[in-house]
């Protein structure tokens, strides 16, 4: 059982759960929590529930950690303070499917600047695997008719998306500079820690230009759900699991982000999928899997 629960591809499935909430949530509250209110608060949360989990552990590991500084304190400002504060500022501007099919570009930049920088390289399989997933993803978002490309145009919220997904794919990249040697929870509050440093001038920024959360239930619910599932758990699921099977694998993971969107969107705001929902499912699904199954399993 304890295979089964930290099983990286397993991780990997949550994590894009919780984000596919994160990024609903994101567009849907808009109105009421600014976008750096939004990532500042949610990483102050999560600060807040991994201290107790990473001190125990730095008076042992801070040697490392300091010997380490230069790349926490990089992938800090990109993963904590960057990404998020950038996909959040996309979604003041431009509508949830720009933002979705636009943030599935991350495992190609992710590939290609593998492929550009480490002389990594995924394998025909696995190249053909990204490409039907991207499929998926495109006949979800665009349901299931190409025309609807010539209707989709940029705007400065779609300019602030790519921005994020150069940030996340450098990120996860970065990932494997990390210092070795640190326990996963000790990690995780020093990149947390570095983000809500540089996330802070910003925040302050913002208030002193009038910008306020409108605090109420919903509001302070989001807050709390964005804290605890997409940078608390996320983080600790998405850096493991990048941390086993790699940059490349692991990003081709957010394709799963349209999937959730459909089922989240079917549960709780009752839209039920389509033919085209299914057909990009089952494409998203083949293409993870020709990425990600053992070649002995494709052989029998």
């Amino acid at each position: 059982m304890r295979f089964r629960l930290t099983h990286p591809y397993l991780l990997l499935t949550l994590t894009t759960l919780f984000w596919s909430g994160n990024m609903v949530l994101g567009r849907a509250i808009r109105e009421d929590i600014p976008p750096v209110a939004l990532a500042f608060w949610r990483w102050v949360i999560a600060l807040l529930l991994v201290l107790p989990l990473a001190l125990p552990h730095l008076r042992s590991q801070w040697p490392a950690l300091r010997r380490g500084w230069k790349p926490v304190v990089v992938l800090g400002m990109l993963g904590v303070g960057g990404y998020n504060t950038l996909a959040y500022l996309a979604l003041q501007y431009t509508a949830a499917t720009n933002a979705v099919l636009l943030n599935s570009f991350i495992p190609i930049a992710t590939i290609t600047l593998s492929w550009l920088f480490l002389k990594k390289h995924l394998h025909g399989r696995e190249g053909l695997g990204v490409v039907i997933s991207f499929i998926g993803v495109a006949t979800i978002v665009l349901r299931g008719d190409a025309a609807t490309l010539a209707t989709l145009t940029l705007n400065i919220g779609d300019l602030w998306m790519l921005a994020a997904v150069l940030v996340w794919a450098i990120y996860t990249i970065g990932l494997q500079w990390r210092p070795a040697g640190v326990h996963p929870m000790l990690l995780l509050a020093a990149f947390t820690a570095v983000g809500v440093a540089f996330l802070t001038p910003l925040y302050l920024w913002e208030v002193a230009g009038g910008r306020h959360i409108n605090l109420h239930p919903g509001s302070l619910a989001s807050l709390l759900y964005v804290g605890i599932f997409p940078s608390f758990l996320g983080y600790i699921f998405y850096n493991r699991a990048v941390g086993e099977v790699g940059a490349s694998k692991a990003s081709l993971f957010i394709h799963l982000m349209p999937v959730f969107g459909t089922l989240l969107s079917a549960v709780f705001l009752k839209e039920i999928p389509v033919w085209y929902h299914y057909v990009g499912i089952a494409l998203i699904f083949v293409g993870i899997w020709l990425t990600t199954a053992p070649s002995r399993v494709l052989r029998q």
